[in-house]
């Protein structure tokens, strides 16, 4: 019944920005913990970043200083700010909500970086 669509994604050249968004439905947002995932082919999903209901945000070491995740909970939807884009940034980004041991994923969303 929770659903989470993905969008934003697409080609970028390297050093430019993309935008990443996720819309969720229902009231599941508000109180859920929510995060951006990535995976390439032959690699394990790895966290990139994650937002508390209360704002409260953690970062994979190799986003540092370059992505920001925030979410506005008045429209249910959850971001990620993505600046100074490498090669090594290509995968399909994913959105993740969870709340006590419930989780729900998005279907994907592909980011490209290449010149």
């Amino acid at each position: 019944q929770v659903q989470l669509v993905e969008s934003g994604g697409g080609l970028v050249q390297p050093g430019g920005s993309l935008r990443l968004s996720c819309a969720a439905s229902g009231s599941f947002f508000r109180t859920s913990n929510m995060g951006w995932y990535r995976q390439t082919p032959g690699k394990q999903r790895e966290l990139v970043a994650v937002v508390t209901p209360g704002g409260s945000t953690t970062y994979a070491d190799s986003v540092k200083g370059l992505f920001t995740i925030s979410r506005d909970n008045a429209k249910n939807t959850v971001y990620l700010q993505m600046n100074s884009l490498k090669p090594e940034d290509t995968a399909v980004y994913y959105c993740n909500a969870k709340r006590y041991g419930l989780e729900y994923w998005g279907q994907g969303t592909q980011v490209t970086v290449s010149s």
